[in-house]
């Protein structure tokens, strides 16, 4: 291979690792303060404002687009794509909107940690972890749902910290959602994009397994801040 496919595969290599790692040192579900105080503040039904919110939090939600970019790491028909995203968006969208309704509120480190160790096992699924350690496959696209639904109750758990107004909250909540799914499908191309691009380089045979190597090690950071800060309560 030329030095030019190797620094072009280098490259790939790089702003793919660069997406997946996407403001590592944020925190899960984080909501800056100018969002805070707009959520606190509104009352009735405010269908655009919420739309961007939903799409804002999608695109910035590190943990969101790990967990993605392991999903389809190894998929390569647009209809398989498809299907495993529409998994997530069904799971992640159920919980949202139950959990704010219907004022579920389950503790945000251990949520967060589960969604911290979703990444670990979509990574460690990825390298073939299950079949070697214990010789069974469990069912990927039962997985991607059921971690779908871990990461909408995470955002629900954090949005009931700022005490929506319940004058308008159903279409806001709706609102929000599809604005979640927004942000998801604009953050899926931006990932498609650059693994198009590395899956046509020899750099990606090379470091797919360091890749999902390096997502398995950020799902466990994350994990391991989360459950620090639920026993330091």
């Amino acid at each position: 291979m030329s030095s030019i496919d190797r620094a072009n595969g280098a490259r790939a290599c790089v702003l793919g690792m660069a997406l997946c790692l996407l403001t590592a040192g944020a925190l899960a579900h984080g909501v800056s303060e100018s969002d805070q105080s707009f959520l606190q503040g509104a009352t009735g039904a405010h269908f655009l404002p919420y739309l961007y919110l939903g799409a804002k939090h999608m695109v910035t939600g590190y943990d969101h687009l790990l967990f993605l970019c392991g999903v389809i790491f190894f998929l390569y028909r647009m209809k398989e794509i498809g299907v495993y995203v529409t998994l997530f968006a069904l799971g992640h969208s159920t919980t949202l909107l139950l959990g704010v309704l219907n004022g579920w509120h389950i503790n945000a480190y251990l949520v967060d940690a589960i969604i911290g160790l979703s990444i670990v096992y979509r990574a460690f699924d990825n390298l073939g972890g299950f079949k070697t350690v214990a010789g069974v496959q469990p069912n990927k696209k039962a997985a991607v749902l059921i971690f779908g639904f871990f990461h909408g109750l995470g955002l629900a758990t954090k949005l009931q910290d700022f005490s929506l107004s319940p004058d308008g909250l159903v279409p806001n909540m709706i609102a929000f959602n599809l604005g979640v799914e927004l942000g998801q499908l604009l953050a899926l191309a931006m990932i498609l994009i650059v693994m198009r691009y590395w899956r046509s380089t020899a750099s990606f045979a090379r470091h797919a397994v360091t890749s999902n190597l390096a997502l398995m090690s950020a799902g466990f950071v994350l994990a391991g801040y989360q459950f620090t800060g639920f026993l330091s309560q």
